[in-house]
C-alpha cells in the first residue's frame, strides 16, 4: 500500500491526498511536521534530505516533493484522466504545476504565513500587503485564462487543477479583501462541489 508522510492540513501533502482520493488509491498516512515533528530525525532524513512533507513509498519507490508526486500518481494511476495522454495537453498541466510552486505560491507564502502561522503583534503588515497584492496580480492571470473554461487546461479536470486547486482554497479562506475574479470564482465553486476536494483540502487553516 502507498505510505504518505506528512500532516494533513499540510498545503503539499493536501496535494497528494486530493489526487489519491480522486483516484481511490488506497494510502497509509503518518503524521509528520508541524506540531508533530518527526521531519528532521535521521530515518525521515533519509528518504527526505529537505526534511519537508510530503514523502511517499510506493513499492519500494521512495518520491519528495508535492507537484512531483502528484504527476507519478496521475501518470500511474490516472492516464488519461488526471495525467493528459495528449503530450500537448500534458506539457500544458505541467506548465500550471510549475508556476503554481515557482510563482503563485511564492508570492502568496508570505501573506499565508504572517496572517495564518504568525501572532498579530509579530506581523510584518508591509510585507503582507505587498504579498496579497502579487499573489491578486497572479489570480487575475489565471481568471483570464479561465474564461471559457471549466477546468486549468480546458474540460477536463486534471493535475493542474490540483497543484492550483489546493492554493485557491487558502486565498479564499483568508480574511482579506480580494478583486472580483468571476472566472476563478466560478472555477473555485466547482471544485467545492467535488466529494475528494471538501475531504482532503477545505479544512481549517493551520
Amino acid at each position: 500500500m502507498l505510505k504518505i508522510w506528512g500532516r494533513s492540513n499540510s498545503i503539499n501533502v493536501q496535494k497528494v491526498l486530493w489526487c489519491c482520493t480522486e483516484l481511490d488509491i488506497p494510502f497509509h498516512r503518518v503524521d509528520v511536521g508541524g506540531p508533530f515533528g518527526g521531519n528532521r530525525d535521521p530515518e525521515y532524513l533519509r528518504l527526505n534530505p529537505n526534511g519537508l512533507v510530503p514523502t511517499i513509498a510506493d513499492d519500494g519507490f521512495v518520491l519528495w516533493e508535492a507537484n512531483a508526486i502528484v504527476r507519478y500518481l496521475a501518470a500511474k494511476h490516472g492516464m488519461g484522466t488526471l495525467c493528459p495522454e495528449d503530450l500537448a495537453e500534458r506539457a500544458d498541466a505541467d506548465r500550471w504545476m510549475d508556476w503554481q510552486m515557482g510563482t503563485l505560491w511564492a508570492n502568496f507564502r508570505p501573506a499565508f504565513i504572517g496572517l495564518v502561522r504568525t501572532p498579530p503583534e509579530k506581523r510584518d503588515e508591509a510585507r503582507i500587503e505587498a504579498a496579497i497584492s502579487r499573489t491578486a496580480e497572479n489570480w487575475s492571470m489565471l481568471d483570464a485564462h479561465l474564461s471559457g473554461r471549466n477546468h486549468v487546461t480546458g474540460t477536463s479536470f486534471t493535475m493542474a487543477d490540483i497543484a492550483l486547486g489546493a492554493t485557491v482554497y487558502r486565498w479564499f479562506d483568508l480574511s482579506i479583501e480580494r478583486p472580483p475574479l468571476l472566472n476563478l470564482e466560478a472555477w473555485f465553486e466547482r471544485l467545492c462541489k467535488r466529494a475528494p476536494y471538501k475531504a482532503s483540502v477545505m479544512l481549517p487553516l493551520s
